[in-house]
């Protein structure tokens, strides 16, 4: 049973938006801290951004700070990422992941994932 379905991914042009979204059908959405991973070919999957269910403190890796927002709606137990001023760099497969500590950049501390969602950015 997939417990994660990412949407909104595409192809856009540098400098362009997107708005990913995750849809959770975990038991207890609003206990999870909810995060978003990436993965460009023949590279590690990365940290992006995450959202705690503690207290709604939002993280983000160095590289998209001011450019992405992660936001959760736990009434519709949906979690969301806005991606503004798109660069080609940012051109991954991107995995919405769920997770019970409060924060956490490692996968591994992750409990549950999505398929994943390509985002394409040319130049």
């Amino acid at each position: 049973v997939q417990r994660l379905v990412e949407s909104g991914g595409g192809s856009v042009q540098a400098g362009g938006s997107l708005r990913l979204s995750c849809a959770s059908s975990l038991h207890t959405f609003s206990s999870y801290t909810m995060g978003w991973f990436r993965q460009a070919p023949g590279k590690e999957r990365e940290f992006v951004a995450a959202i705690s269910w503690k207290d709604g403190t939002t993280y983000y890796t160095d590289s998209v700070k001011g450019r992405f927002a992660i936001s959760r709606d736990d009434a519709k137990d949906t979690v969301y990422l806005e991606m503004n001023s798109l660069k080609p760099e940012d051109t991954a497969v991107y995995y919405c992941t769920a997770g019970l500590y409060s924060y956490s950049e490692q996968p591994h501390q992750y409990n549950y994932w999505g398929p994943g969602t390509q985002v394409t950015v040319s130049s």
